[in-house]
């Protein structure tokens, strides 16, 4: 990864979180606010959070593009610099886990978290790429995970959460391509944010290591630090916590 800037001189203008109501999103708000970032969409299913002058509230359903769409439309006047998407499902609201086995496949639960983990984001980036300028530097990242590396999958299992990473890294290098014919400064990325501490992981932080658990505040740091430091020969990867890139 090549360095091209770091705070506050890469700090965005504006800038469009999806998902600020979760662990990493809201923290992800509050440090673009506390890095200086004027205006803030934030974005979420109550849009209710967070709540300050720098903060412009709105909601939206991965599941329904409409809401996409309409917060795009409200966005034209003044659209982000910035777009990351800080939304994800690793447990179904019922319950419905990570599959151990393929045994253990549903497609019910398999739709679901595909249209949340790949579908929605690619919704997102085709009403919110043509609003991203042309005429500087610009970011559209979304939130996927190292399991989402096909070479560098040496367990197996977690087959709907993998496939939906997999599927969504795909996206993004599909995006980077299309985006750098017309936006040459762009930088389409995926961010591994390492195991966070949020609803996401809380089932599975009991086996971890000492020390491998990040709270959020320190998550979003790290992702902002890294999306500053891109360019846009980077675009089209997918880097980690640390800045590097993780495996295709």
């Amino acid at each position: 990864m090549q360095r091209v800037g770091n705070w506050p001189d890469s700090c965005p203008r504006s800038a469009a979180v999806f998902g600020s109501s979760g662990g990493i999103g809201k923290a992800l708000c509050e440090a673009l606010a506390q890095r200086g970032c004027e205006t803030i969409h934030a974005g979420s299913r109550s849009g209710v959070e967070p709540v300050g002058p720098q903060y412009r509230p709105f909601t939206f359903d991965l599941e329904d593009e409409a809401s996409i769409q309409s917060a795009a439309e409200a966005m034209q006047d003044n659209p982000p610099e910035w777009v990351i998407i800080a939304t994800g499902v690793l447990t179904l609201p019922d319950g419905t886990g990570p599959e151990r086995s393929y045994k253990r496949i549903d497609a019910a639960a398999m739709a679901k978290v595909l249209a949340l983990n790949t579908i929605g984001p690619a919704l997102i980036a085709k009403h919110f790429l043509p609003l991203l300028p042309r005429d500087r530097r610009c970011v559209f990242a979304a939130l996927s995970a190292r399991v989402g590396s096909i070479s560098d999958n040496g367990l197996g299992g977690w087959h709907s959460y993998r496939a939906s990473k997999a599927a969504l890294n795909m996206l993004i290098r599909n995006f980077a391509l299309e985006m750098a014919r017309s936006h040459q400064r762009s930088i389409i990325v995926g961010l591994h944010p390492g195991t966070v501490d949020s609803p996401l992981s809380e089932p599975f932080q009991a086996n971890l290591p000492e020390g491998q658990l990040t709270p959020p505040d320190a998550a979003a740091g790290n992702l902002l630090e890294v999306l500053a430091g891109l360019s846009s020969d980077d675009s089209g990867g997918v880097f980690d916590f640390a800045g590097k890139r993780v495996p295709a």
